[in-house]
């Protein structure tokens, strides 16, 4: 049993090493919704495209989350987009 318990836990040591190693590839921008001008943040790593189809691509892509959501600030302060 014990060694089954530390096999477990090589195993375990082994995936988070590897997972901790490869890091995310995610983007992120900005869509704006035509009807209402809202914008919202969209993280491309998603495969589907926002539904219903009527907004836009507003800015180009950034690599973090907390970079769109300084591009979201920006934009809402110089009213190209709503809250």
């Amino acid at each position: 049993m014990r060694r089954i318990s530390l096999l477990c836990a090589a195993v375990s040591l082994a995936v988070t090493a590897f997972a901790a190693a490869s890091p995310a590839e995610a983007s992120y921008h900005l869509i704006r919704w035509q009807d209402s001008g809202f914008c919202q943040i969209w993280d491309e790593s998603i495969p589907t495209t926002p539904w219903p189809a009527g907004y836009h691509r507003a800015s180009a892509s950034v690599p973090t989350f907390i970079d769109a959501l300084v591009m979201k600030d920006a934009a809402l302060k110089n009213g190209q987009c709503t809250w």
